[in-house]
């Protein structure tokens, strides 16, 4: 049986929280957001933004540490400072 995608995309976003931590700061402005969007179903999207000076610095290690551990990536880049890193699963 094949885990569901939205519990593999839970705990990636668990992990990047962890693993990003420094970025995330509680009661300051997060430089790192994380929200799982699943309107569809079928193809549940972890969506790390980015917010942020040198935000492709940042995005390179998030989408980096994604891939190692199994999740397939794109970026959607609104400016400089700002970049969504989309992951899913199978």
């Amino acid at each position: 049986m094949t885990e569901n995608p939205i519990d593999v995309l839970d705990d990636l976003a668990d992990q990047v929280a962890e693993e990003f931590k420094a970025y995330r700061q509680p009661d300051e402005f997060k430089d790192v957001s994380l929200v799982i969007d699943n309107n569809d179903p079928d193809r549940p999207t972890l969506i790390v933004h980015v917010d942020r000076e040198d935000a492709d610095t940042l995005a390179d290690e998030i989408e980096d540490f994604l891939q190692e551990r199994g999740a397939r990536t794109q970026r959607e880049r609104h400016s400089n400072t700002d970049i969504r890193v989309l992951a899913t699963v199978d």
